[in-house]
């Protein structure tokens, strides 16, 4: 098999560059055309030899601008042929409905979103259409807007009701009362917890015999009044003679044999 793609060419050895003349062909009469790959835009039925072809089927087609055109947009015109019979089918764009429009050959298959019995649209009948739609809108939105603005006005109203109602009672005096009222519970709170503190404090400096413990400062330069005070002071428990000093030496425990508890045995030694 020889490369596709081969560096070097064989020229036979008569061969002569000049004898070859350059030649125009005959210019294209009609519509420009070119070739081009494309799938089938829709599902068809050749009318022909009656095979299908599906959508998306890839031909080699003949591409060429027709004369219609459509708001100033070109509408393109294709030729392929039948996988079965090779018959010619044309088919060519439809902007107005952004889809294609099959020409001859072929017969376009049933589509249920495509039914051409309902009846096409005119521009009057898409304007009312446009305006229903844009009432029925504007109609929501301004229900949404009463809806809010009832609302706001409730609570508005609850607003008000409240105010007056707080206002009524400041007037009666029942805002003054129970300011009063909340005043009095908290002295009387404070001077309890003032009486309690002085009775913790008093029972500090007091002995175990009732009596109030002075300072030196309060006894004078005495030095008997100190002596008897510190006499009356309650002074640490006295030491029984009889009573064991403590030793805080380290003592070695025994330890404990457990051999005849294991079941070892002795060896019994000095026996003769």
């Amino acid at each position: 098999m020889s490369e596709r793609k081969v560096l070097t060419k064989y020229y036979p050895p008569d061969f002569d560059p000049s004898k070859i003349v350059r030649s125009r062909g005959p210019k294209q009469v009609g519509p420009k055309q070119q070739t081009v790959r494309l799938m089938a835009p829709f599902s068809m039925k050749c009318i022909s030899c009656g095979e299908y072809i599906y959508k998306g089927r890839k031909f080699n087609a003949r591409k060429e601008t027709s004369d219609e055109r459509y708001y100033s947009i070109p509408i393109y015109r294709f030729y392929i042929r039948c996988t079965r019979c090779s018959a010619e089918i044309t088919f060519k764009t439809d902007p107005k409905n952004m889809d294609y429009t099959c020409e001859r050959g072929a017969k376009r298959n049933f589509e249920p979103w495509r039914d051409q019995s309902v009846k096409e649209e005119t521009e009057e009948e898409r304007l009312d259409r446009l305006e229903q739609e844009e009432e029925e809108k504007n109609a929501m939105v301004e229900l949404e807007t009463k809806t809010l603005d009832a609302k706001r006005e409730m609570q508005i109203a609850d607003a008000l009701d409240e105010i007056r109602t707080r206002n009524a009672r400041i007037e009666r005096g029942e805002g003054v009362i129970d300011t009063v009222g909340v005043e009095d519970v908290y002295d009387a709170d404070r001077e309890r917890q003032e009486k309690e503190d002085e009775e913790l404090a008093r029972r500090a400096f007091e002995t175990e015999a009732g009596e109030k413990i002075r300072r030196i400062a309060e006894l004078g330069d005495g030095a008997d009044a100190v002596e008897g005070d510190v006499a009356a002071m309650p002074g640490p428990a006295e030491v029984k003679p009889d009573a064991p000093i403590p030793s805080f030496k380290r003592t070695a425990k025994k330890k404990k044999d457990f051999s005849a508890a294991l079941g070892i045995k002795k060896k019994m030694t000095g026996l003769v």
